[in-house]
């Protein structure tokens, strides 16, 4: 086992950004956890680490680890590992049908062994390494800081030309939506998370493309991590699970509306979103599932639902957002829970494993990372992961988008083809792609 990082707060202001590009330049594997663009609170999280598989053994029960505000001013994430799980790792574990996928079971982790943390709040920037290496490190981010901050990023110098292969067509898609409803009348499940996914050949600047993508949408759960020449680039807006002093937490998305064209027709959508039975109905039955998930791994009647059908704005979309937590069990691990609640119930549908099974049947290919989770584990026992949603991959001389949405019985298929569009949009545009035109018609805005 690694010896624990030491850590210091330093009294320079630098810019995450300005971080991540030196960093980049030097090192194959890296991540960025960003809070996302101007955020006004949160934490952000840039570092280097060495390939490790998942630390399942981490434990979670512990009272004094940080409750994840970090009252006192210290780092959430002061050592441990940053990374992501793909969704076929965890089907496969909970013993369900999955399609081949060219994944290493437990998805891929960096043990950290450079840190910069970024309080966002205050400004504060704490640095963690090796002892021997600290003071290094730490002269390293501190000449960042004398720098100047680089420009806004390569903007696209020429229309979205770029060729776009869709999975399904939405054709296609509208028909399986009908075959989840058959599903659903049948009583084979409640609902059914139907995704497909759209490709962009070509080799693509990671770096570029995450600086657009966080421009254009930048979310609290955001992130870049370069892991064995893979990149993960994402503007999530879902956590998906939260532990800290001994608290585990999980904030599931059912519910989503584009953003209006004007501040009186977003208002519109807002309420819409809000009010829409369908929609409530979908949300409710994920946090019903979520509060089975944690109780496996919770103590009896610490279970709790903090928030109900919450309307979130973000730059793009409306979601509608509920809160769920308990306490750990004593004894309760990293690998623990991932057994008990992944793959998110947002992403699979209800009841889990039947509609896991149904859905490799109706699907037609892995999803790969997309739908999976990425963030830390951090080794004091505190967690904070994040959907792989408004996501990108790029592997080789490819890129690929992730998209999806709940179907129940009242689900309408324009309505759900038109959402799949909207949630595909940003990360193609970032990729200099558009939505293919047969799926773009039915963009809700």
């Amino acid at each position: 086992m690694p010896e624990p990082l030491s850590t210091r707060v330093i009294l320079d202001r630098v810019a995450p950004e300005a971080l991540f590009l030196a960093l980049e330049r030097e090192h194959s594997d890296l991540f960025w956890l960003d809070a996302g663009a101007d955020a006004p609170e949160g934490w952000s999280f840039i570092g280097t680490g060495v390939p490790s598989s998942f630390p399942g053994e981490v434990r979670l029960d512990a009272a004094g680890g940080s409750v994840g505000a970090a009252t006192d001013g210290v780092p959430p994430l002061r050592g441990g590992w940053v990374g992501w799980y793909d969704y076929e790792s965890g089907a496969r574990a909970a013993g369900v049908p999955a399609a081949d996928a060219a994944e290493v079971p437990g998805g891929a982790w960096l043990r950290i062994s450079r840190l910069a943390a970024f309080d966002h709040a205050t400004g504060a920037v704490w640095v963690a390494a090796a002892e021997a290496d600290l003071d290094d490190w730490e002269a390293l981010v501190t000449r960042v800081a004398a720098t100047t901050m680089p420009d806004d990023g390569p903007a696209l110098t020429e229309a979205a030309t770029r060729r776009v292969e869709a999975r399904h067509t939405p054709t296609e898609y509208a028909a399986l939506i009908e075959r989840c409803r058959e599903l659903i009348r049948a009583g084979i499940a409640y609902q059914l998370c139907l995704t497909t996914r759209f490709t962009v050949p070509g080799v693509h600047d990671g770096v570029a493309v995450y600086r657009r993508l966080r421009s254009a949408t930048p979310a609290h759960h955001g992130g870049f991590i370069r892991i064995g020449g893979r990149s993960l680039l994402s503007a999530s807006p879902e956590q998906f699970l939260h532990a800290g002093g001994g608290v585990i937490r999980t904030r599931p998305i059912k519910g989503t509306r584009p953003r209006g064209a004007d501040a009186a027709h977003d208002a519109v959508l807002a309420s819409e979103l809000a009010a829409d039975a369908k929609e409530r109905a979908e949300n409710v039955m994920i946090v019903d599932l979520m509060r089975n998930d944690l109780s496996r791994v919770c103590e009896p009647g610490s279970i709790r639902v903090d928030a109900l059908w919450a309307v979130e704005t973000y730059p793009a979309v409306h979601q509608l957002v509920s809160t769920v937590s308990g306490t750990a069990s004593p004894g309760t691990t990293a690998g623990a829970l991932f057994d008990a609640a992944f793959p998110a119930g947002s992403m699979t549908g209800a009841p889990k494993l039947s509609a896991m099974t149904r859905l490799h049947a109706l699907e037609g290919g892995p999803r790969g990372i997309y739908s999976g989770c990425f963030g830390y584990i951090g080794e004091e026992g505190s967690l904070d992961l994040a959907m792989v949603i408004r996501s990108i991959v790029i592997d080789g001389a490819e890129a690929v988008v992730g998209a999806g949405g709940g179907i129940t019985w009242r689900s309408m298929a324009a309505s759900e083809v038109a959402e799949v569009a909207t949630k595909a949009h940003a990360p193609l545009a970032a990729l200099g792609a558009e939505v293919p035109a047969a799926w773009a018609s039915d963009i809700l805005n």
